[in-house]
């Protein structure tokens, strides 16, 4: 099941029950900010999610993912290439 667009997993997000957030698929606005950018691209290409997209890895998702404060050391591109499976 695709969980966002970016690869982030939900359901296993601290987040999740302590922001009130249903994830970017679900949502309008992301509770951290105005907009976010990966969201946007995906949603602007009519993409499921990154990994459906020709720039897959994008910059805009690398940066995400290996941010020093909220990166996952590339957990969530792993899993953007999994969702591609289905």
């Amino acid at each position: 099941m695709i969980e966002s667009r970016c690869g982030i997993l939900c359901s296993e997000c601290g987040y999740r029950e302590s922001m009130g957030c249903n994830g970017c698929i679900n949502i309008k606005k992301p509770f951290w900010a105005e907009q976010c950018p990966v969201k946007f691209c995906c949603e602007s290409k009519s993409r499921e999610h990154c990994g459906k997209c020709e720039d897959f890895p994008c910059d805009v998702l690398t940066e995400f993912a290996y941010d020093k404060e909220q990166g996952d050391n590339g957990k969530r591109i792993k899993q953007c290439k999994k969702w591609t499976l289905y």
